[in-house]
């Protein structure tokens, strides 16, 4: 039982939290006021060849595990980028495991190396219309043909497909009511995002303006088998094995936001002056803000547990969804207590507490809400029936 990173681990944060040092607070203010993407952000990362961290040195990855890319994606958050600067490399940091660990050898050779050198830009097109968490019920059909397939369908929610130039697409190859069980029938792809036979819309939201959400609405998309990820009708499975390492890094970044909005409040706590006293010796707002960082770095720990367990190929399911909801709860009050305490300042953009409020609700209600992991948590923990 170890709490403390090792040394090469302690490197990795310190090296990230120095290298978006070079992105201060008033650059992701603009771009979340300009909604441009951080492509600065994201191509000195490229760079700097850290978008392989978790990814195998045989494709020009660093061979590294969850748990150094958890340490390095909550840095990123920390480091005052939030959601914007995390969700702009998400994808080559871990949407390529599926094609690491289930492609040929000739499609990761092909696939990966050129997102990691930032060439190819990618989207993770899995969730659609009135389908919600119910992965299975997916309508998207890619009907099967000489050579390939004719995709047609509607995603929601898709990241940065304003901008890339591949998708990760999660499709049903066999009809619901052909298939024994419904995890069956469902195929993955990574191919190129056809603009001609794909509509991509914005949806404009609350935050995260720089990194767009859009609806795909796919019309005759034809994709080579080539590009077909494992076998035909193993998508699901597929994608399972991703869901963990999903939920490890949107805490580690929850965690890494709540405490870049602690930060800020306990400064500006000491040096606001109000009946001659800085209203950081008041206790009114000493606890609220000591209770918020004691509540993160617990969080922390599960979080760094379920990392450190996947990396030792054990189980780590409860792990993984726990610390996401922990540290998704955790963050949300750290980000409001934060805005409590600069009162009427926390309102204002240049004091950069609200940004972070409005990111930190991504995490918190993304990939899964916290009812679900709850849900989750009460079958798996405790035993009760399962609730949906």
């Amino acid at each position: 039982m170890n709490f403390s990173f090792t040394t090469d681990q302690q490197n990795i944060r310190d090296a990230i939290l120095k290298h978006c040092s070079q992105f201060s607070p008033e650059y992701w203010l603009e771009r979340d006021r300009d909604g441009v993407f951080p492509f600065e952000f994201s191509k000195s990362m490229a760079d700097a060849g850290w978008l392989g961290v978790a990814m195998p040195e045989t494709v020009g990855g660093a061979g590294l595990g969850i748990t150094e890319a958890a340490i390095m994606m909550q840095a990123v958050a920390e480091a005052g980028g939030a959601m914007t600067a995390a969700s702009s490399i998400h994808g080559p940091v871990f949407s390529m495991q599926p094609v690491s660990l289930f492609g040929t050898e000739e499609q990761k050779q092909r696939m990966i190396p050129p997102v990691l050198r930032g060439e190819d830009r990618i989207c993770f097109a899995v969730t659609e219309p009135n389908i919600g968490l119910d992965t299975t019920k997916l309508k998207t059909r890619a009907e099967k043909r000489e050579g390939g397939y004719l995709v047609n369908g509607e995603k929601i929610w898709i990241s940065v497909a304003q901008n890339a130039n591949k998708m990760m697409l999660l499709a049903r190859t066999t009809p619901l009511e052909n298939v024994k069980r419904k995890t069956d029938g469902l195929s993955l792809f990574f191919t190129d995002l056809d603009r001609t036979k794909i509509d991509v819309k914005l949806i404009h939201k609350m935050g995260r303006h720089a990194v767009d959400s859009n609806m795909l609405f796919i019309n005759d998309l034809w994709i080579p088998e080539a590009d077909r990820i494992g076998a035909e009708g193993d998508g699901f499975k597929i994608i399972l094995h991703g869901l963990n390492p999903e939920r490890i890094l949107l805490g580690a970044e929850a965690i890494g936001i709540g405490r870049a909005a602690i930060q800020r409040a306990a400064q500006y706590a000491r040096e606001r002056i109000v009946f001659d006293r800085p209203i950081g010796m008041n206790q009114g707002i000493q606890h609220p803000l000591a209770k918020c960082w004691a509540q993160l770095e617990a969080a922390n720990l599960m979080v760094m547990k379920a990392a450190t367990l996947f990396d030792k190929g054990e189980d780590c399911g409860v792990e993984a969804n726990a610390g996401k909801y922990l540290a998704a709860e955790f963050a949300f009050e750290a980000c409001h207590t934060a805005m409590l305490t600069l009162g009427g300042m926390g309102y204002a953009q240049e004091y950069h507490v609200e940004r972070l409020l409005r990111e930190v609700l991504i995490p918190r209600t993304a990939p899964v809400s916290p009812h679900m992991i709850l849900n989750f948590l009460a079958e798996k923990v405790l035993g009760l029936p399962k609730s949906y």
